[in-house]
């Protein structure tokens, strides 16, 4: 039999070698651990120490109830607020609402006798509700819920299997694929360049799911069966929360693995950035002229190979000869400089030697020690180690703080590897198959500590992959290095809205995409157009690309050794373009008092920016299938018109509010579908009646 007890307010569980601990972890919200090991391991990677649970007020005026934990023969059941975990004979737990109704339930086919012994209570007796579960029911399946499978010399393979159910889910990070619910999508649990692993999921359920494990592994949200698996850890781990409505499962999210700072106030606007600016002379000039033009503009971006060499974090005099007086300059006419940082380190760099010394380079386990070879042989700094991460910092501290700067992009930041072989590499906090899918949240925390240091208080800093924890160290994730092209756009729009949920609100993408597109070429600029309208309505609005045709390097060695990409300014890609994105350039200005609050919503609330409909619309049940329109913010509908020559569009307007139209002023009731149309220059927007009386589309 299996011994249950507690200690405090934990539920621990032991039978045989498997110790399984359930507790209170924010409020309505329960962390879950179990281990083979002799003790618990005690990894915090990015839940917080959870805050503390207020009592729950009983409306009858009876005492505050607590967590609570109830022990009998052979079952258990520990409760916290609006959540309920329960342990049945076998070990099996089923998590149960406020209602006593399922949330989810572990997937176990197997002989074990479930039925009650002589004089133990059942699960329906021991939280009075009707579970419609069958206590005899068993198989010769012989499936378990919880799979610790030992690795031969090492630690465990584990799987954990719930049962399938009707519902959509939706968050996980970003993934290039255009669906927004997924419900029967398998995801692969590991960083790539466009591909962001943050395994938070909301359910239309009512419950969130947070996979506390930063292991390379899988998960499969099946139509039989939802299962998680990671190749290499000690332990399964994973946190979940119920709640009435989206927005109370995202702020109990937010709580316990951080919120993102407040947005400095040059986030709102817009960034102009290309692949890349080859000198000073060049991004100076392309911030004059949008001065000249009398053009909004926020951050202008000094992209890659700006560099003396890989690893040696500053500015090759050769073409960058005043870093200092071009901050100066630019901050002169309003805008703010960022830089471009990548994790690597050339084997010839003058750091090299010494970071080796240190340790404070990626291992790997068999091979040669290259982790990425593009214009040089480079191994990347180990970001999950302290000393490393403080090493980075004084190095751009030196080459690029002190001369001003105050927004750095963090490249490369998954990180990328020329070969994703994640059982090679090794880091300081243990195998890349362990806990390789943290290392951009280290990435971006040895760049905000170091600022935070320096006594800036609003830090943001653009980063190409997340892991949940984030975004409260002033992650902005962008979607990587796609291409250019409508397809590519769709994805992105599932991408932003699921990073979202997922915790991360700050996001952005590469406005007419990366890879390709010329300026010339009429259908590019077709896609071009809808990507920028749309952009005006993410929470960071972005211009970059690699265009064509290509700019030739400029020498044989450092910021001279890259090539460049094509114009890629609000003016190179004709004048009706121009004319289309200088109207919203100005829309963006104009929204930015709005803007201002939503990203103190995401500072205070941890609520995303731009949601699907049914987050503020959670009773409308029209809401929960919309995939291809969204809310920036509770009050701004927005329609993106995503397939070329579509010049309408159908939209729905969720029930719970009317609606105005932004372009024509009429108005409509919600609960509706209306056709609107959708010329080039404008994307179909609808306010929430009574909100933003003076916002008017052209």
């Amino acid at each position: 039999m299996s011994v249950f007890y507690s200690e405090g307010t934990r539920l621990v569980r032991e039978y045989d070698f498997e110790q399984l601990w359930i507790e209170p972890w924010g409020a309505n919200s329960l962390r879950v651990r179990v281990t083979r090991l002799a003790e618990m391991p005690g990894y915090a990677w990015s839940l917080l120490e959870p805050p503390p649970v207020e009592p729950e007020s009983n409306p009858e005026s009876k005492p505050p109830v607590g967590p609570e934990i109830r022990i009998e023969d052979g079952c258990a059941r520990i409760r916290n607020g609006k959540l309920t975990a329960l342990v049945d004979y076998s070990g099996k737990i089923t998590f149960l609402n406020g209602q006593g109704q399922i949330l989810l339930e572990e997937y176990v086919r197997n002989r074990k006798a479930v039925t009650p012994g002589p004089g133990q209570v059942s699960l329906a007796e021991m939280t009075g509700a009707d579970l419609h579960l069958d206590p005899a029911f068993t198989s010769s399946l012989d499936i378990e819920a919880r799979e610790l499978r030992p690795i031969p010399g090492g630690d465990y393979e584990i799987t954990a299997r719930f049962e399938a159910a009707e519902e959509k889910i939706y968050g996980m990070g970003q993934y290039q694929q255009p669906w927004l619910d997924l419900k029967g999508c398998r995801l692969e649990l590991a960083q790539r360049n466009s591909q962001a692993s943050v395994p938070f999921l909301l359910s239309s359920r009512g419950y969130g799911f947070f996979w506390h494990n930063p292991a390379i592994g899988e998960v499969t949200f099946g139509k039989n069966l939802t299962e998680w698996h990671a190749r290499s850890t000690k332990l399964l781990d994973y946190w979940i929360t119920a709640g009435d409505s989206p927005a109370e499962i995202e702020s109990a999210y937010s709580l316990v693995t951080g919120r993102a700072p407040l947005m400095p106030e040059y986030g709102l606007g817009f960034w102009q950035c290309k692949l890349r600016y080859q000198t000073q002379a060049e991004l100076l000039e392309v911030a004059r002229e949008y001065k000249r033009r009398g053009l909004p503009l926020s951050v202008i971006v000094v992209d890659f190979f700006h560099w003396t060499k890989q690893g040696e974090w500053k500015f090759d005099p050769a073409y960058w000869p005043d870093p200092a007086g071009m901050v100066r300059e630019l901050r002169d006419m309003g805008v703010e400089l960022m830089v471009s940082v990548w994790p690597n380190v050339d084997k010839t760099s003058e750091n090299y030697r010494e970071m080796v010394e240190k340790g404070l380079l990626v291992q790997v386990d068999r091979g040669i020690r290259v982790n990425a070879d593009y214009l040089g042989n480079t191994v990347h700094f180990d970001a999950t180690r302290p000393s490393a991460r403080s090493y980075v910092w004084q190095k751009c501290k030196t080459g690029y703080y002190d001369q001003g700067v105050r927004i750095f992009w963090l490249d490369e930041a998954e990180p990328e590897y020329s070969a994703y072989d994640f059982d090679i590499y090794r880091y300081y906090l243990g195998p890349d198959l362990q806990v390789g899918n943290i290392y951009p949240m280290m990435y971006a925390r040895a760049f905000y500590e170091g600022m935070r240091a320096e006594g800036q208080t609003q830090v943001v800093n653009l980063i190409r992959c997340a892991w949940a924890g984030s975004q409260r160290y002033g992650a902005l994730v962008w979607s990587g290095d796609i291409h250019s092209s409508f397809r590519a756009m769709r994805n992105q729009f599932a991408a932003g809205l699921n990073m979202g949920i997922a915790g991360i609100p700050w996001w952005t993408t590469d406005i007419g995409g990366f890879h390709g597109g010329n300026p010339d070429d009429p259908a590019f600029r077709e896609c071009f157009i809808r990507w920028f309208e749309y952009g005006c309505f993410c929470p960071v609005f972005r211009l970059h690309g690699d265009r064509e045709p290509h700019s030739p390097p400029l020498g044989t060695s450092g910021g001279g050794l890259c090539r460049s990409g094509g114009a890629n300014e609000v003016w190179s890609y004709g004048e009706e373009a121009y004319a289309i994105c200088r109207t919203y350039l100005n829309l963006r200005e104009q929204l930015r008092p709005y803007i201002r609050s939503l990203m103190l919503a995401a500072h205070e609330e941890g609520q995303p920016v731009i949601r699907p409909l049914f987050y503020d619309f959670p009773n409308d049940a029209a809401a929960w299938a919309v995939e291809d329109q969204m809310l920036f913010g509770p009050d701004v509908l927005v329609a993106p018109v995503m397939a070329a020559g579509q010049r309408s569009r159908p939209v729905y307007l969720p029930a719970g509010a009317a609606w105005r139209d932004a372009a024509t002023g009429q108005a409509y009731p919600g609960g509706t579908t209306v056709t609107t149309e959708a010329p080039l220059n404008r994307i179909p927007v609808f306010v929430r009646a009574g909100a933003l009386p003076d916002f008017r589309l052209p």
